[in-house]
């Protein structure tokens, strides 16, 4: 007699349900080996942007969005947010600052505006400032620098980077920033000017008035964690270029309904998603 009978369980029924488990079991780890791959090149890239990216296959194997979520909690694989913040804005200086020319504006193409930013993302001992230049339409990065100090001449590296990746250099574009002695010198004004490229930047330090920058630089530290790397600059440069190449080229955006920010770039007919502002009485969201 069978162990099975005797708890009044059927033995077709008892084998049938041992078939079904190993069939998950199975399934599971091919998830989590796909997973696994994914995340080589994008570290902490979140579930529901791993959904978008695996969904032919978990289609196939008739895996669905919430049952790849279980899997992912199953095996302690979502990503919870890391916090850090590092003030690098001196708005003390005695340059001219812009008007915020961006606050209401709805953001309609690629090379309306671009938002620049300076984020650290050195170590105390080997300390690293990461300059960036965005689209703020397609995400997209359009120029970046790495270097040791917070210098005025990073982020100009940064900006003729961006200016030489410009694809329509006649339609009006405006350049949003903090309020940052960089942004405001002289030297990068004059650039600004050459290119006939508009300055605006914020009021008064309010993040959510460059939020498309702070968002990149969150997804840059938060997801390919490029601010954990103990390494000397020129190794964090070569990190950094990797890095921004995966982002622009496979990273799905959502604000970009999943498209690529190089694929969302090629395109103006698409309305993005705007990022909300919070802390505030003001009930739409903000264009940037």
């Amino acid at each position: 007699m069978f162990a099975c009978h005797l708890f009044g369980i059927d033995r077709q029924v008892y084998y049938r349900s041992l078939r079904r488990k190993a069939g998950r079991q199975s399934k599971a780890m091919q998830v989590v080996e796909m997973v696994a791959q994914t995340r080589v090149a994008m570290p902490r890239i979140g579930a529901r942007k791993l959904y978008y990216l695996l969904l032919d296959k978990l289609q196939v194997m008739k895996i669905g969005r919430d049952k790849f979520f279980g899997i992912l909690r199953a095996n302690h694989l979502l990503v919870e947010a890391r916090r850090s913040y590092h003030v690098t804005t001196d708005s003390h200086h005695r340059f001219r600052k812009h008007k915020n020319l961006i606050l209401e504006m709805p953001i309609l193409r690629p090379e309306q505006v671009w938002v620049s930013d300076i984020t650290y993302i050195g170590k105390r001992e080997k300390p690293c400032y990461l300059s960036l230049v965005t689209d703020a339409y397609s995400k997209k990065i359009m120029g970046y620098y790495v270097a040791d100090n917070m210098n005025t001449e990073s982020s100009i590296m940064a900006l003729k980077m961006a200016i030489k990746n410009r694809q329509n250099e006649t339609s009006q574009l405006i350049h949003h920033s903090d309020r940052g002695v960089q942004y405001c010198s002289d030297y990068y004004q004059k650039i600004l000017s050459k290119n006939k490229i508009t300055c605006s930047m914020t009021n008064n330090g309010d993040p959510y008035e460059n939020a498309v920058a702070e968002r990149i630089n969150g997804i840059l530290k938060q997801e390919f964690i490029i601010d954990t790397y103990h390494a000397d600059l020129p190794i964090i440069r070569k990190i950094v270029k990797e890095t921004i190449d995966i982002y622009n080229n496979q990273r799905p955006h959502y604000s970009n309904y999943m498209l690529t920010p190089k694929q969302m770039h090629s395109q103006s007919k698409i309305q993005i998603r705007t990022y909300k502002r919070k802390n505030s009485s003001r009930n739409e969201p903000t264009t940037v």
